[in-house]
């Protein structure tokens, strides 16, 4: 059954006790345990009911039964971490829609911190982009209604509606003193997640905006058009952009990673329970035939970006431009509820690079840090604080890293990270930690 569920990037608690004794434990006292556990479970179920009861019988206006349970269940799901989240069954079919690639919207990616809906990043060539919201823009109100109290599914719901429709935002935005009103009028988002280009005729530019289904085939096809349009020996490399993807599917993540792989471990997941551990291996051989590779990637580089970046960067196949990444490194697991009640997307692993390494809270470390130049308007809001800095997140298994640069030109001249990758794969040398120069030289894997 397991094996169907989609990853994204009854319960049971477990108690472990280690004593000191002179012997081992005896069956008899294990079992006392075990019914002891068990006990307090039931016994927390119990005040459960007591309580919805009381809430049925006495509150001052009859309420929604089923209303509450979901309540019940939204609170149980966000106590865990920040990305676990109970999905009822209109927000379970949209979010099919949307791995998709096709759904209704504004074209943001949104998470909740400190009760308010902020913006990982707004999809390309979407009503938001357009309207100018930022990555790491806080909503306080949609349509003049406080976000605050709000789960993140109906945040997100009321941000949704017929198109053609508008929805007015209200925007907190880092040294910005005044709120910022926003209105949009609300499109059919069909996400193209792979857009390309060609670049003076030597250099194929690839973009991965998300993970959605049609990403792996849809790098595939880029690929093919660029070896098309530039013949092998004038082919200098590709340079893959990453920034400010949100991530996406894990298979995704596989099959992109493998595009650029000849053989080996792309990512590992470990969880709980010995089943949820899992490696996953390149297939189908690097269709670049070796041609170097530059991997862009920031603070809003998250999930399956960083399982991307990490595996290309641990295989040596990729030198990694840009800042720090985001530093999600946990799975979650799709898992549909029956009898119409929605889905659970629960986290259920840990995922590491081929060389072991946990990204969770700490990120993927590019190999060559190149900061943007942000306009002043701009400053002291170009930074995104990533996972470690949310709410009940997962620790870390070293020191954990917060902060990291997310923000992008909208015009290539001004893109010193591009900048610098176009010139290391000409061959002119980078400096490392600052912009492009002739002071040190960083080779590109081939």
């Amino acid at each position: 059954m397991r094996k169907n569920y989609l990853f994204l990037l009854g319960t049971v608690t477990g108690v472990c006790l280690t004593l000191v004794v002179g012997g081992p434990l005896s069956p008899q006292w294990m079992a006392v345990a075990k019914a002891k556990v068990e006990g307090d479970v039931y016994s927390q179920l119990n005040l459960f009911g007591e309580v919805f009861e009381r809430v049925r019988t006495d509150y001052v206006e009859k309420p929604d039964d089923s209303l509450l349970i979901e309540g019940a269940i939204n609170g149980m799901i966000t106590s865990l971490d920040p990305h676990s989240r109970y999905m009822n069954d209109a927000a379970w079919h949209e979010m099919q829609d949307t791995t998709k690639g096709e759904f209704g919207g504004l074209g943001i990616e949104v998470t909740m911190e400190d009760g308010l809906v902020k913006v990982v990043t707004p999809i390309d060539d979407t009503p938001a982009s357009k309207a100018g919201i930022l990555s790491g823009d806080f909503i306080s109100q949609i349509d003049d209604e406080n976000v605050q109290g709000l789960t993140l599914e109906q945040a997100v719901n009321k941000m949704k509606g017929p198109v053609d429709t508008q929805t007015k935002l209200t925007i907190l935005r880092k040294g910005t003193d005044a709120p910022i009103f926003v209105n949009i009028k609300r499109e059919i988002i069909q996400v193209k997640p792979v857009s390309y280009r060609t670049n003076g005729g030597d250099i194929g530019y690839i973009r991965i905006s998300s993970f959605s289904e049609q990403t792996g085939d849809e790098l595939k096809k880029a690929i093919a058009d660029i070896s098309k349009q530039i013949p092998a020996q004038g082919l200098a490399g590709y340079v893959l952009d990453l920034r400010n993807n949100p991530g996406g599917l894990l298979d995704q993540a596989v099959s992109v990673s493998s595009a650029f792989l000849a053989r080996g471990e792309v990512v590992s997941t470990r969880g709980r329970r010995p089943e949820e551990t899992q490696r996953f291996s390149a297939k189908g051989g690097d269709i670049t035939k070796g041609k170097p590779l530059v991997v862009l990637i920031n603070g809003g580089s998250a999930s399956a970006s960083e399982i991307v970046a990490g595996a290309l960067h641990d295989h040596k196949r990729a030198t990694l431009i840009g800042t720090r990444s985001f530093g999600k490194g946990s799975v979650q697991t799709i898992i549909p509820l029956g009898g119409g009640h929605g889905a659970l997307a629960l986290t259920t692993a840990r995922y590491f690079t081929p060389s072991g390494h946990s990204i969770q809270a700490q990120g993927v470390v590019p190999d060559i840090e190149v900061l943007q130049d942000v306009p002043d308007d701009l400053k002291g809001r170009a930074e995104m604080k990533g996972e470690a800095s949310m709410r009940g997140h997962l620790a870390a298994e070293g020191a954990e890293q917060t902060g990291s640069q997310s923000y992008v030109p909208p015009a290539e001249k001004d893109d010193k990270a591009l900048a610098a990758a176009y010139n290391l794969l000409r061959g002119v040398s980078v400096n490392a930690g600052g912009p492009v120069s002739t002071a040190t030289k960083a080779t590109v894997p081939n």
